[in-house]
């Protein structure tokens, strides 16, 4: 697995979660652990906690990991699975307060320069308004 930052996107939609990590994707590369997970169980609209901690697995790397979300229920979701995380991987996961298509492709470039946890969130949330 890269040693660079994972990230994982997280939205209500299965489409726009897969074409947020489509862009990343294109326009950063394969450089950088990359999952996506969106819906709900039943193939509507929201997000599962079993879903985000399996993309989570999915990315993992010992740099961490950072969660880019669309909604509310999707940033709830993702502190939960970070919660169900076992206490060594807890504090390597980071839910960016970013927006969440320019987030994951910013994220996702600052970290396939190699940069730390805290620099890929701090970069992400750089986008966000104030």
């Amino acid at each position: 697995m890269s040693g660079n930052v994972g990230i994982v996107i997280v939205s209500h939609s299965p489409l726009v979660a897969e074409g947020a990590a489509d862009m990343v994707r294109q326009m950063v590369g394969d450089e950088v652990p990359l999952a996506w997970c969106g819906g709900n169980p039943e193939g509507g609209l929201g997000t599962s906690v079993q879903s985000i901690m399996d993309a989570i697995d999915r990315v993992w790397s010992e740099k961490g990991v950072a969660i880019l979300v669309d909604l509310g229920g999707a940033e709830t979701n993702s502190e939960m699975a970070i919660e169900m995380l076992p206490d060594d991987r807890q504090g390597r996961v980071v839910v960016c307060n970013a927006p969440i298509v320019e987030g994951a492709v910013m994220a996702a470039t600052e970290a396939s320069g190699g940069a730390s946890l805290d620099q890929v969130r701090r970069t992400a949330e750089e986008l966000s308004p104030q």
